[in-house]
């Protein structure tokens, strides 16, 4: 793919030259001494091999495991810039848990008409046994991870939203640690806000939406799939840094209408679970009867309200591609204002109007599952080559309900760190927001993810791409 010369670059304008943002930190990186710096990003490649900074990833021969490729220089963001998407992100994520507790309770913006029954009643993540039930506090969405892309000065718009089980905070505080430990000096220059303190506010979130009868301090644990998933660095760095438990479907079972780990001293009960684990393999009494992963029985402990899921089961609704084409929709309903940040304009094949759209128009679109994530299944159309454009067309026209189409869009750049200096390479970002009844908690930042592909828009470390440390300055 060509690059787009007419991106918004966040860190030089072409008015001004370098953007206030970058100032301080543009001046500290002309006085360097470039051999340094790429010992430097040597170094920080040997520390993520060290502790274990790894993914894996699937649909190979094998699943390889494969290190983050990391990029030194920061993507800074203003304190004014952060605002602004703080305030939309909280936005969002309140109508997102209000939408939750509606479909699954009283359906009054389906009896409103503002989204259409079926888009809910004949969807895979809409879990008839959450009917009925509302999580301690009403909190569904305990951690969120939502996905921004900037297109100029001020402009961001919301890329995707991650309700059921954002991954990538362990990059994001790993990130800034790996800075911190390189360049310390840069840190007495420039104040940047922290995000070192997120362990501590996840474990005091999730503490905080414990069951009504949880005596003392809450127990929580983190429940992974194991050491073969893609995410087990993330599970275990979590838990290790929360001081909670990890744990596997085996080590759980329920014990006098609770949930219990096995421990050396007999089991001991379960508060509150930080499940990494899909809905579908969560409990095979009530869901995939073949799961190994979950814990049979657990959803009627969860439904007589004797253990708190974080994420809440059926909460993969909320960030079905399809459901995001109506949020301007639901953030208004719920909240009775304006969405502060847009949606992408979105074209949902299931209507044969916008079929006919796409598929005259699919070589400028970007086509997505409905139900997909990490860059697979989708069509980059300006990046296609004919025989790719004519498969996908097929697949469109034999189900259409499966897939959404987005125009491509101008996506910023920030600079990377090259042999010959910087270069412009395009990002997003995935803050990481905390729900509990409490309130919401948004660590300033998050993780910028990075197309190191000159000119590529696919940013996903499966497909190639690679993360940065991401500022907030404090003023």
């Amino acid at each position: 793919m060509q690059e787009d010369l007419q991106h918004f670059d966040e860190m030089l304008s072409s008015e001004n030259g370098v953007r206030s943002p970058y100032f301080e930190y543009e001046k500290w990186f002309a006085a360097q001494d470039p051999v340094r710096l790429s010992k430097k990003s040597r170094e920080a490649e040997a520390f993520f091999r060290r502790t274990g900074i790894t993914f894996n990833v699937y649909g190979q021969a094998a699943a390889q495991e494969r290190l983050i490729p990391f990029d030194l220089v920061p993507r800074i963001l203003s304190n004014r810039e952060w605002t602004k998407l703080s305030r939309g992100i909280e936005q969002r994520v309140r109508a997102i848990n209000a939408f939750l507790h509606d479909i699954y309770n009283r359906q009054e913006i389906l009896r409103a008409g503002r989204v259409p029954v079926q888009l809910i009643a004949q969807n895979e993540a809409y879990l008839p046994q959450m009917i009925g039930m509302a999580p301690p506090g009403n909190v569904y969405t305990h951690i969120v991870g939502t996905d921004i892309v900037c297109t100029g000065e001020g402009e961001f718009f919301v890329l995707e939203d991650n309700a059921r089980t954002p991954s990538g905070v362990s990059y994001m505080l790993e990130n800034r640690e790996t800075m911190l430990q390189m360049f310390p000096e840069l840190f007495s220059k420039i104040k940047v806000q922290p995000v070192s303190d997120y362990p501590k506010n996840l474990r005091r979130s999730l503490s905080a939406c414990a069951p009504k009868n949880c005596q003392g301090r809450p127990t929580v644990a983190v429940l992974t799939p194991g050491i073969h998933n893609s995410a087990y660095f993330e599970h275990s760095f979590l838990a290790d840094q929360m001081g909670a438990e990890l744990v596997e479907g085996h080590d759980l079972r329920v014990v006098d209408g609770h949930i219990a780990m096995r421990t050396t001293r007999g089991y001991r009960t379960i508060d509150v679970l930080y499940r990494r684990v899909d809905d579908d393999y969560l409990d095979p009494l009530n869901f995939n009867p073949d799961s190994m992963l979950g814990v049979p029985g657990i959803m009627d402990v969860y439904r007589a309200g004797n253990i708190t899921i974080a994420n809440a089961p059926g909460t993969g609704i909320a960030d079905d591609k399809a459901i995001y084409s109506y949020m301007p929709d639901i953030v208004e309903f719920y909240t009775g204002e304006k969405a502060i940040l847009k949606n992408v304009e979105t074209y949902r094949c299931s209507e044969p109007d916008a079929l006919g759209y796409v598929l005259d128009n699919l070589a400028e679109l970007v086509v997505k599952e409905v139900h997909g994530s990490g860059g697979y299944g989708m069509l980059v159309g300006p990046a296609a080559s004919k025989k790719e454009l004519s498969t996908f067309a097929a697949k469109l026209r034999s189900s259409p309900d499966n897939y959404i189409a987005q125009p491509t869009l101008s996506l910023s750049t920030v600079p990377i760190f090259v042999k010959k200096g910087l270069a412009p390479r395009h990002v997003d970002l995935r803050p990481f927001v905390l729900v509990s009844p409490q309130g919401i908690n948004i660590t300033p930042g998050g993780l910028t993810r990075v197309a190191l592909k000159a000119g590529s828009l696919v940013v996903n470390s499966s497909q190639g791409g690679g993360t940065k440390d991401t500022w907030v300055l404090e003023d």
